[in-house]
């Protein structure tokens, strides 16, 4: 009898990992828990970073976009989705049976990046503490996180005197992403609010992220902005403006 009930739990621990593409679903909880996991990222984004960096490349399922992993994660192909928290809001909203774990993963700074040397660093400072000051910011996060108010309109008559392409990947709401194929979210605004008040035209350029910080650099967009962190690694590559938000990496998880 009891080599039958063996066999059968054999049978049924089988059968599970056939139905999960041949990988046991590792139960997560709690941070702790992502040691030996299969961890499922974006590729290029901080969380990829990270999360080679402590558990180690081997335990890391790199995807080209978010949404891919967190799919992977409900196909039970892997066992969390290291992501901003933003994003990892509206992923969750829109998956059934997913959550986020209470602990977050990791405090990150985003910031607009630019071509080594590039003039656009000092003015895009200045617009951005003065759109701090005046509340424009402000309004342009409660619109796209809480609902609240509207989204930013330039002002009539504006003259601009040049334009800017504008590197970004739209897979990351609330910070840019499609809407009616249109790309819009708090990055965009953002970045239009800034043109506004230096005298430019925004253009986007929608790439996949990793290919941003390599377009910045080839003079192929004149900045980036794409919920992008500020890291010793890409301070290398560019310069940065100043921080204009503070994100939180996140674990999603099956409940």
């Amino acid at each position: 009898m009891k080599k039958l009930v063996s066999l059968l739990l054999v049978a049924a621990m089988v059968l599970s990992m056939v139905a999960c593409g041949g990988k046991e679903v590792k139960k997560i909880t709690s941070i702790d828990d992502l040691e030996g996991a299969k961890i499922g990222v974006q590729l290029g984004t901080t969380g990829d970073i990270y999360a080679s960096d402590q558990y180690g490349a081997d335990n890391v399922e790199q995807y080209n976009k978010g949404a891919e992993a967190v799919q992977a994660l409900k196909q039970n192909k892997i066992d969390a989705v290291i992501i901003d928290n933003e994003p990892a809001k509206a992923f969750v909203a829109e998956n059934e049976g997913l959550k986020i774990l209470e602990t977050p993963y990791e405090e990150e700074q985003y910031a607009h990046a630019f071509q080594k040397g590039s003039k656009l660093v000092a003015e895009f400072n200045q617009a951005i503490k003065e759109l701090k000051e005046d509340g424009t910011f402000d309004a342009i996060v409660a619109y796209y996180i809480e609902g609240k108010g509207e989204a930013y309109k330039s002002p009539e008559g504006i003259e601009y005197k040049d334009k800017l392409v504008m590197a970004t990947n739209a897979e990351f709401p609330p910070y840019e992403y499609y809407e009616n194929e249109t790309i819009i979210g708090i990055d965009v605004d953002l970045a239009r609010a800034i043109g506004d008040k230096l005298g430019y035209e925004i253009e986007i350029s929608d790439m996949a992220f990793d290919s941003i910080i390599g377009a910045v650099q080839a003079g192929k967009a004149d900045f980036a902005a794409a919920g992008l962190t500020i890291t010793d690694d890409r301070k290398e590559k560019v310069d940065f403006a100043d921080s204009y938000y503070t994100g939180v990496q996140v674990v999603i998880v099956n409940e």
